[in-house]
Order: structure tokens, then C-alpha cells, then sequence
């Protein structure tokens, strides 16, 4: 567990803390910090220990006193725990401890939130790349910015690579306030449905909402895809946001923004229609799509107002198009003038692992997809471009949603030429099982599929086998540079690298 940053130590006392959140305070203590995990905590901190699923974070207060914890925050059987324990310390006492952790951290912290203009992204599909493309405009337009997502926590130009897609209440208000000490004017998130669910974002109010899309996924966290949803439409909520955008190209996309339109309000909920229509919708129009090499231009027209923007990205396919589409109707709904927008024109960060070229002939794209709809889109996409086959190599991770394996197995049956399945992530799951699921999948279809255990010779056999006209799509893990696997144990594997050392053996070979 790496310590996230945080500002320089404020002094706060506990009993203040308690009364602003509600909570009743037992004795008291100047605290500089607030964590949840006793493994970082340090001299001076708030210590909160949160009930989980199978112990009580009480049990790890003695730990955390001994690392300089100064009190701790938890709920009446946590300060039995404590007790029983014989330890005494000052302490918070609350109902609901995870609930009071965002809003402990943020008043000791000085409400940062308060004092940065906030963007947050949602939805199954597209956060992290419209995360980017939010975040760099900001940038070349001269704010100082924060991003907060899956690749990495970037605060004011310095980068660090992320552990959750969102972080934990008390570290993320840390990041914050840290972002504002730097000077820090905007800060742009992703918004996972498990952070959303567990209310880790709270007490946090952001300018701007924006969903992307919604599909299958997650159904190891969520147990259906009501209650997946259900989290996903937390964000478009007035507790949540003041403004929010959702695109309306599908019906769940229509069904979150009539959601959020009930929640916040018809001028505070606009709809994106990208290859749609606004079909007497409020909100914003694309129209005329070119696309040119690899990437697109259009035009993002406000049907309030009437004016137009062009625009342009370089990140190919039509999802693509959606992300970025998606962006600049945050950008404008946070106050971003069209003519501001107008002049940056371009909106095509660098994303690292998603549609990331590794090499031309033959094309190597590493690809985060890990879901069927991410998946297709990945590989119809690329089939336009690509003069000989589509090469499609990808596995599932373990531990998680296992319905979607054999759907995958079908998409990748169904729109590749060659398909190699492989290992992902299996954490403790057996892979070998894992496999079997995804490949049951591409049964019946006619395609050639090859089963390679070992992901680095998957990539190996995909890339030396392919023509200099070929597509090599190595999909699922995209950015990650590390396989968790049985014993907890992470093993060294970033699939750009191993693209890279096949390729040069190719080239020595021929």
C-alpha cells in the first residue's frame, strides 16, 4: 500500500471535526491527517476504523496508535473492540463510519473540493479516455489540473500510477487538498460504480457529470444489472453534481438522462446525441462525421443556442468520437467558452493502453477492453483499416463478472480472423478454468482459435506469425504492468513490452 499525496500537516482539533460531521466526541486531540489503513498512518493522524466485510478495522487500532495515530473514528462496537482490547485513545464516535470518513477528511482538509472547479466521468465504457481528453484541454487552455483515474494520479504536472480507479474517502480528499496547495485550479475523476456505491467520493459535489455508456460488467460487485445501474445514476444526482451530461445513443442512455433530468432538473441534465437524435431532447447535437486516416472531425452543435464547434480527434474509431463529443459538452457545461474550445481543435491526448500503437507493419494495438462491447467496438474499428487479418489475442480476469466470458469468446470468434485466448489477470482463480469459460464461447463459428496459456508467449506467437498487413489486437489488460496471480503475488507484464521484444525477434528472424 503506497501512502497517496497529501497537504503539508493542517492542525485541526478533534472536537471540531465531530461537531461538523455529527459525531460525538470522547476526550481530545490535534489531528493532522485522516486514514484508513494502519499501515500508512502516521504521526498525528486520525485513524478511522471501518467495519469490513469479514473484521473490524478496531482490530487495527493498536497498530495504528503505535505508527502515531493521535485518536480514531469508528461506530459504537469498534469502540467496544477498542476496549476490549485495553487500549484508550480519544475517538469520534459516529453511526456510520464509512459515510462520516469523505466528510472527516474533507473538513480537516478544508473542504477542497470547494476551491477547484471538478469533473467527473462515469459509465461502462470511454472514462478513462474521455478522463483524458477533459483533463488535457484543460491544460493547453492554462489551468493547472488534476486527474484522477485507472492509468494514474497525475496533480499538477507530477504522476503517480494509480492503485483504484478511485480512491478511498480519506485519501482522496488528501489528493485534493495536496492539488490545491499545489495550485491547483481543475481537477477532472473517474467515477467507478464501486466508488460511487461505497460513497467514496462523498462529500464531493462536482461541477460537471458526464456518462459515457452502459453494458455489461461488474456483476461480481454488482449482483444485478438494475443495481449496476443504480450505481452508475448515483453521479447524476444533486448531492452529487450540479451539472451533469449524459450521452443518449442507446436506451440506457436515454433511461440515465430522463434519471438525471428527474434529479436535477431539465437545465441542469443535458443529453449528448452523437449517432442519434435529440429526438426533443435539450442538449447537444454531432453532426457531420468525417473520418480522416485514423482518427475524425465533427461538429458538436448546442440545440439551445444554435452555435457550433468544430472539433477533431486523432484516437480512432467512432467511439472515439463519442469520447471526445462527450468531453467538449463538459467542457462547455463547465464553462468553457466554444470559442476557447474552437481553438484548441484537436482534442487527442495520449492515452497509454487505449487503441495504443505499438508498432505499423504489422499494426500491434494494445487495448484495455475487457468487456464484450468494449471489445467490439475494438475490433470493428480496426477491421476497416486493416489490409490483411484481424489477429485478436485476449483471455478474462479472475474474480470477476464470470457471465461475460463466453460472450466475449463469441465477439472475438465473431469479428477476428485468428484468436488466440490466453491468460488476463486470474488472481486466485484458476486460469486453465477461466480459459475454458472464454473459449466455450467461440465454439460453432468457424474461426481458427488457439489456446496459449502463458500470456507472454501468446504475444510472442501472435506477433511472429503475423503479415506485414496484419492486425495484432492484444486486448484486456491495456496499460497494466503487473499479473496478479494465486498467493497474492504480482508477476512483472506489461503487454506493450512483450510486443515490443516479439517484434524485434521478428525482425531478427526474417
Amino acid at each position: 500500500m503506497r501512502p497517496l499525496p497529501r497537504p503539508a500537516a493542517p492542525q485541526t482539533r478533534m472536537s471540531e471535526i465531530a461537531r461538523r460531521i455529527g459525531g460525538i466526541a470522547q476526550g481530545e486531540a490535534v489531528v493532522t491527517g485522516v486514514v484508513s489503513d494502519n499501515r500508512i498512518a502516521r504521526a498525528g493522524d486520525l485513524f478511522a476504523a471501518v467495519p469490513g466485510e469479514h473484521v473490524h478495522g478496531a482490530s487495527f487500532v493498536g497498530a495504528a496508535l503505535a505508527a502515531g495515530a493521535t485518536a480514531i473514528l469508528t461506530d459504537p462496537a469498534g469502540l467496544a473492540t477498542v476496549k476490549d482490547a485495553g487500549l484508550e485513545c480519544p475517538a469520534i464516535l459516529v453511526d456510520d463510519v464509512a459515510h462520516s470518513l469523505g466528510a472527516a477528511a474533507a473538513e480537516l482538509y478544508g473542504n477542497p473540493a470547494r476551491r477547484l472547479r471538478t469533473f467527473a466521468v462515469t459509465g461502462t465504457n470511454g472514462k478513462t479516455t474521455t478522463a483524458f481528453m477533459v483533463e488535457n484541454a484543460l491544460a493547453l487552455l492554462g489551468a493547472r489540473t488534476g486527474l484522477i483515474g485507472t492509468i494514474e494520479l497525475r496533480l499538477a504536472g507530477h504522476s503517480i500510477p494509480a492503485e483504484l480507479t478511485t480512491p478511498m474517502p480519506a485519501d482522496l480528499q488528501g489528493v485534493l487538498a495536496a492539488l490545491v496547495e499545489a495550485g491547483g485550479t481543475d481537477l477532472v475523476m473517474e467515477a467507478s460504480s464501486h466508488a460511487l456505491a461505497q460513497g467514496r467520493t462523498d462529500p464531493i459535489r462536482y461541477d460537471v457529470a458526464g456518462f459515457t455508456n452502459f453494458t455489461q460488467d461488474h456483476l461480481d460487485f454488482h449482483s444485478t444489472m438494475k443495481e449496476y445501474f443504480e450505481a452508475k445514476a448515483l453521479l447524476l444526482t444533486p448531492e452529487k453534481c450540479r451539472h451533469g451530461v449524459v450521452i443518449v445513443d442507446d436506451e440506457p442512455g436515454r433511461a440515465m438522462h430522463d434519471r438525471a433530468v428527474e434529479a436535477l432538473g431539465k437545465d441542469n441534465a443535458r443529453a449528448l446525441a452523437v449517432f442519434s437524435d435529440l429526438a426533443g431532447r435539450d442538449g447537444w447535437q454531432v453532426r457531420d462525421i468525417e473520418h480522416e486516416g485514423s482518427g475524425s472531425r465533427f461538429v458538436l452543435e448546442d440545440g439551445a443556442t444554435g452555435s457550433a464547434v468544430a472539433l477533431r480527434t486523432r484516437l480512432p474509431g467512432d467511439f472515439n468520437v463519442a469520447n471526445a463529443a462527450l468531453a467538449a459538452a463538459m467542457l462547455l457545461a463547465g464553462g468553457v467558452g466554444s470559442q476557447a474550445l474552437a481553438t484548441l481543435g484537436d482534442i487527442s491526448p495520449t492515452v497509454p493502453g487505449r487503441m495504443e500503437l505499438v508498432s505499423e507493419r504489422p499494426r500491434v494495438i494494445v487495448d484495455f477492453a475487457h468487456n464484450t462491447d468494449a471489445l467490439v467496438k475494438a475490433m470493428t474499428t480496426l477491421r476497416e483499416s486493416t489490409e490483411g487479418r484481424l489477429v485478436t489475442l485476449t483471455g478474462a480476469a479472475g474474480e470477476r463478472d464470470q457471465d461475460k466470458r463466453a460472450a466475449m469468446g463469441e465477439a472475438v470468434a465473431r469479428y477476428s480472423d485468428d484468436v488466440i485466448i490466453t491468460d488476463d489477470d486470474p488472481h486466485e482463480e484458476d486460469p486453465a478454468a477461466i480459459r475454458a469459460a472464454v473459449l466455450a464461447g467461440t465454439e460453432g463459428l468457424g474461426t481458427p482459435v488457439r489456446e496459449i496459456p502463458d500470456r507472454c508467449d501468446a504475444i510472442d506467437a501472435a506477433i511472429m506469425g503475423a503479415a506485414d498487413g496484419d492486425t495484432v489486437l492484444l486486448a484486456g489488460r491495456g496499460h497494466e504492468t503487473h499479473q496478479p496471480v494465486a498467493g497474492g503475488r504480482l508477476v512483472p507484464l506489461d503487454d506493450r513490452v512483450e510486443a515490443r521484444k516479439a517484434l524485434s525477434r521478428r525482425e531478427q528472424t526474417r
